[in-house]
């Protein structure tokens, strides 16, 4: 195992990665567009095979799920506003000011 460090986005709450955790985001991510390519083709099948309802439901909670899973190792915090003192807000693993 490699102890480098990628850099994280440059978004607010987000850090560095490891090597690992970006290498298991990188395979979640590929495993997630198999599962959006085979929906593409679902897509394609007569008007009537599928209810399109229940698809479109299907496919967001399939992206909302993949986005909760990388966002589950990623870990990123919450953002700083302009005016915040370093330390002046901190909050516990459900957001809630501690």
């Amino acid at each position: 195992m490699s102890n480098q460090q990628h850099q994280g986005l440059p978004v607010a709450g987000y850090k560095p990665q490891s090597e690992e955790k970006v290498a298991l985001v990188n395979e979640n991510k590929a495993l997630e567009e198999r599962v959006l390519r085979q929906m593409d083709q679902i897509a394609k099948l007569p008007a009537g095979t599928v209810d399109p309802r229940w698809f479109s439901i299907a496919r967001t909670q399939i992206e909302q799920g993949f986005m909760a899973l990388n966002r589950a190792v990623f870990q990123p915090g919450r953002a700083s506003l302009p005016g915040d003192v370093q330390g002046d807000r901190a909050h516990d693993d459900l957001g809630r000011v501690a």
